[in-house]
């Protein structure tokens, strides 16, 4: 039993960064999206949802970094895999995001193909954009964070960060 505990452990530590940087940046693309509705009388995501939101984005960023193609690029420079991570993960982000869109006119709607008809033709594709490109842009801070993270060492970066500094004589 113990080792169970140990490995729940093990894994919950591990899905603790990308969570807690995925419940800052939804919170933040959350901010956004209702500054962009407002006096519009559309619902906008509660911290409920962003929380499972960043659940479900953290540990899928862990599934995804163990699949054998996400890290295409181990002896290029650092750019390629993050570059090839932020598609990846963007591409998620396109599907949960319209998804997520999705959800919310299908429970107004009869069926799932009606809903989807009406989201393609009621969407504000311009608002839709915004909010792709800022979570591009947030996605590709994350990957290059997390690759920096990986080439300097398990823990390095955030020693740098955060402290203590090795003393230089």
């Amino acid at each position: 039993m113990s080792h169970l505990l140990a490995k729940i452990k093990e894994e919950a530590l591990k899905a603790l960064p990308p969570t807690l940087f995925f419940f800052v940046i939804l919170h933040i693309v959350a901010l956004i999206r209702s500054l962009m509705v407002k006096g519009t009388g559309l619902e906008i995501p509660t911290s409920a949802s962003v929380l499972i939101a960043s659940l479900i984005l953290g540990k899928s960023v862990l599934v995804a970094d163990m699949l054998p193609f996400i890290n295409r690029f181990p002896d290029k420079p650092l750019a390629w895999n993050v570059g090839w991570k932020t598609l990846m993960y963007a591409l998620v982000a396109l599907v949960v995001h319209f998804l997520e869109r999705l959800y919310d006119i299908w429970k107004e709607s009869p069926t799932l193909a009606a809903a989807n008809q009406a989201l393609f033709t009621d969407i504000n594709w311009p608002r839709f954009l915004a909010v792709q490109i800022l979570l591009v842009t947030l996605i590709f801070n994350y990957c290059v964070i997390a690759e920096l993270s990986r080439a300097f060492g398990r823990g390095n970066l955030k020693r740098m960060f955060f402290g203590p500094m090795p003393r230089r004589d």
